[in-house]
């Protein structure tokens, strides 16, 4: 069970982001992101987004920090993944 954040390498509202997940619950995750003071509204579906600058403090905080692909295979391996066509905003 791990909180996982990978590399920030998507650009929006001139910043750079990454994501953040658990490869064992959303429960976790959303705990997780409580504690590092994350608002709800960056959850999407299966992560949050997370700006670079917020990084290193979850990673001091207990989250692994792997590359994008590491990260979508073991969210993948989790169960927890939701494809984009199951993505109904």
């Amino acid at each position: 069970m791990a909180i996982l954040v990978d590399d920030p390498l998507w650009p929006a509202h001139d910043r750079m982001w990454a994501h953040l997940v658990s490869d064992s619950s959303l429960d976790e995750l959303h705990d997780f992101a409580r504690r590092a003071g994350l608002p709800a509204r960056g959850f999407d579906h299966d992560h949050y987004d997370v700006p670079a600058e917020r990084i290193d403090r979850l990673v001091a905080m207990g989250a692994e920090r792997v590359s994008p692909k590491t990260l979508v295979r073991r969210l993948i391996a989790s169960g927890l993944r939701v494809k984009e066509r199951d993505r109904h905003d």
